[in-house]
């Protein structure tokens, strides 16, 4: 509505406006003497008679073109509010899908083994500058929530927890060079370990290290957590191996993972309170 009133047809409504008040008040002045003062000015002021007529057609018409701009933009106002409404429903919808479907994970696991426990969690902040992914997570020790247990999306493993705090935590994800789990390729079942690299995870890769020159892991092989040493449960996907290489410290070689999880995009996880 205030862009209606700085508009350059408003001012110029108003302009006019005022140079007929200004005459009617001048003709109101001299307009009830018969004298050469106002002959002169209601010669002057006769024009202003027939102006003022068309003038008046012109409020009409453009006070009419300012209600109907009102209007306009009381309905964009309108289907702008609706918008947001739409958006903010899908965004609780998109919201409840993916807390269903970890539920949905989390209960195909309980039935693979009953012994799992688990913590549904948000993700409430992240280091933009943190080349290895952590980030805090909703809940804490007072949630029964442990230094080293695993965190997972589904069933991908996303890493393990870093710092405990009551209310909060942070998770230490698979390409921090601090993580170190067991691994196995699922179809040679080759066994060694996933850790991150700081090269690595600035292409957001980790590595399967310490493999032998004749190692059966190539590209596309699946890696997946092994369960050996207690911190993570077995069988949850790492990742997928995208080039293998000879380590230049050493005479082994490594294979290089694409972890299944997108770090910056994850809103929800679960944390593996206990199995």
């Amino acid at each position: 509505m205030k862009s209606i009133f700085k508009s350059s047809r408003f001012r110029i409504i108003t302009a006019i406006a005022g140079l007929l008040l200004l005459g009617a008040l001048i003709a109101g002045l001299f307009g009830h003497s018969e004298t050469a003062q106002s002959t002169v000015v209601g010669t002057i002021l006769s024009p202003f008679h027939y102006v003022a007529e068309k003038f008046g057609e012109v409020l009409d018409s453009a006070f009419g073109g300012i209600e109907a701009d009102a209007d306009y933009e009381k309905k964009i106002e309108q289907l702008e509010e609706q918008i947001a409404n739409y958006k903010a429903q899908l965004a609780d919808y998109e919201d409840m899908k993916n807390q269903n479907e970890l539920y949905k994970d989390a209960l195909e696991l309980k039935n693979t083994d009953a012994n799992y426990k688990f913590e549904k969690v948000s993700v409430i902040a992240r280091d933009s500058q943190d080349i290895f992914k952590s980030f805090s997570i909703s809940k804490g020790s007072l949630s029964g929530i442990k230094e080293g247990n695993a965190v997972i999306y589904r069933k991908n493993l996303v890493g393990v927890i870093d710092k405990v705090y009551p209310d909060y935590s942070v998770v230490k994800t698979v390409l921090n060079p601090d993580f170190n789990v067991s691994a196995y390729e699922i179809i040679s079942g080759e066994v060694s370990y996933v850790t991150g690299n700081a090269k690595l995870a600035e292409s957001g890769r980790c590595k399967m290290a310490n493999l032998s020159s004749t190692t059966q892991v190539a590209y596309g092989s699946i890696i997946c957590s092994a369960g050996i040493g207690g911190k993570v449960p077995k069988g949850f996907v790492i990742g997928t191996v995208d080039e293998v290489s000879d380590e230049t410290s050493d005479i082994s070689t490594y294979a290089r993972i694409n972890p299944e999880v997108d770090f910056d995009r994850l809103t929800d996880c679960l944390v593996v309170t206990d199995y």
